[in-house]
């Protein structure tokens, strides 16, 4: 069998004799001879084809293709095309970020938050937060009326 599929229009070729005047669809007998049978509005549904000479003499199909209205057909050549020329287009862009960036790479950013990269200024410590002092020798007396609790 031959099958063409273009749209919803489903076009089968017998492998047998030029010129078939059998042709059944789902065991119901068609009006059709030729070695062609059209199937338009085919429905994606699985259908039993039969086509021969006579009753005795046949050749069955079980078709179940996939068809859509609004589809295109493309060829290997089209296919191969878009997709080399989707790769070249995302190489382009590869290569023109890496050029733009290449001389940023040293420099800070010049935005509002950065610092000056020139000599670091020292900063003088943190205030010391009176609460948590440290106990230096000859303070003890603050502290000894805190005494460890059992638990």
């Amino acid at each position: 069998f031959l099958v063409e599929i273009s749209g919803t229009t489903v076009t089968i070729t017998c492998p047998s004799q030029e010129n078939s005047n059998y042709w059944a669809l789902d065991g119901t007998s068609q009006s059709h001879t030729g070695s062609k049978y059209v199937i338009e509005d085919y429905k994606s549904l699985p259908t039993k084809v039969t086509c021969g000479e006579s009753d005795t003499q046949i050749n069955e199909l079980h078709l179940h293709a996939r068809v859509c209205e609004n589809c295109e057909e493309l060829d290997a050549l089209a296919v191969t095309g878009i997709i080399t020329a989707d790769l070249f287009i995302t190489l382009g862009v590869l290569i023109l970020v890496y050029y733009f960036n290449k001389d940023r790479k040293g420099r800070g950013s010049t935005g509002s938050g950065s610092q000056p990269r020139g000599q670091k200024v020292q900063r003088p410590p943190p205030v010391p937060n009176p609460d948590y002092e440290p106990i230096r020798k000859g303070q003890r007396e603050v502290y000894a009326g805190l005494e460890s609790r059992g638990f």
